[in-house]
């Protein structure tokens, strides 16, 4: 509730409470202790954390035939890189040497984006650390919800890598 209040000199008094006043809010007044309370509605329980009900068809929205691979789409599966496998993808490059590119000017607003996108990439483990020679600037775009899109250039590493020439079946 909101109340108006004048503020006028009444000498040594606290305040002056009008009769409509009293008959609205009703409070308790102890005229033997020159006190004024006020009587508090039946209590609610207050929640610090409430617990949400679990989905009872965590599946439904997903075709039957995709229920099986139900882990590999989960939260858990999705935040972890896979293992590296005999047939990991390498490129070669046609030039021996660093292949280095300067960065993009960011400002300082992009900057901090890109340091917290790289450290929730790492924590996740979808990147980990490297040593590699090359580098090659990123730059974020625009998303249609309002976030930023990171995005790497990687067009001076595509024109030294050596062309898989092998047919595809």
């Amino acid at each position: 509730m909101a109340y108006k209040f004048l503020v006028s000199p009444i000498g040594h008094h606290s305040a002056i409470l009008g009769i409509k006043w009293l008959e609205q809010e009703k409070p308790e007044i102890n005229w033997a202790l020159c006190t004024l309370t006020f009587p508090i509605p039946t209590p609610k329980p207050a929640y610090i954390a409430q617990e949400e009900e679990a989905d009872t068809k965590p599946l439904k929205d997903i075709p039957l035939q995709y229920h099986k691979f139900a882990k590999v789409f989960g939260k858990e599966e999705f935040n972890k890189l896979p293992p590296h496998q005999s047939y990991d993808i390498e490129i070669e490059l046609t030039e021996e040497g660093p292949l280095n590119s300067p960065l993009y000017l960011m400002t300082n607003a992009k900057s901090v984006t890109l340091k917290q996108w790289l450290e929730d990439k790492l924590k996740a483990g979808k990147i980990c650390p490297s040593k590699s020679p090359i580098s090659l600037p990123v730059m974020f775009v625009p998303k249609k919800d309002g976030s930023r899109r990171l995005v790497v250039d990687y067009r001076k590493l595509n024109s030294r890598s050596k062309k898989n020439v092998y047919p595809l079946p």
